[in-house]
């Protein structure tokens, strides 16, 4: 059996964070708010694992009334959210983003963005795409505001005996 999702995050800019992306560094003035690190491409994929075997989103199991994920890496959320896919029998086949920023400038991190978003995802890099966007100045993400990331994934289980959702 194989499932399709599809996910979305979007955070601000703000003073005072670092910002984090793929789990990678990205040397900035600002970086994204959020109860979590605010890392919107481990976000995304986060939602789409969810999406893929009708389990929520990341808000419904890392809300951010819960203090023990305030400043939770994305990294972590999205290890537990791949932990439970794995419980259900599901394995990943491939991941596609798109992480959309008019700044920073993103090009010279690409690499190390598909390689982090692969390795917190514990697949082979080959499996994981990470294209980036500028939004041409339009919006609040054109004006610097934000970053937004989108992505789908295609998941696999075999028919076991375990029902249809996670």
């Amino acid at each position: 059996m194989t499932r399709v999702g599809q996910g979305f995050d979007v955070h601000r800019l703000v003073e005072g964070r670092p910002l984090v992306l793929a789990g990678v560094n990205v040397p900035h003035a600002r970086g994204l708010d959020g109860h979590s690190d605010g890392d919107v491409l481990a976000h995304a994929v986060g939602d789409a694992l969810l999406g893929a075997v009708a389990a929520g989103d990341l808000g419904t199991h890392f809300p951010s009334s819960d203090e023990r994920w305030r400043g939770a890496s994305g990294a972590r959320l999205l290890g537990r959210v791949c932990e439970r896919l794995a419980n259900g029998g599901w394995r990943i086949v491939n991941v596609d983003t798109t992480l959309i920023a008019q700044e920073p400038r993103l090009a010279p991190w690409a690499d190390a963005l598909r390689k982090g978003l692969a390795e917190m995802l514990a697949l082979d890099a080959a499996r994981v795409s990470v294209k980036l966007k500028s939004a041409d100045h339009l919006g609040s993400i054109g004006r610097g505001e934000g970053i937004a990331a989108q992505a789908v994934v295609l998941v696999e289980r075999d028919g076991g005996a375990r029902g249809e959702g996670s």
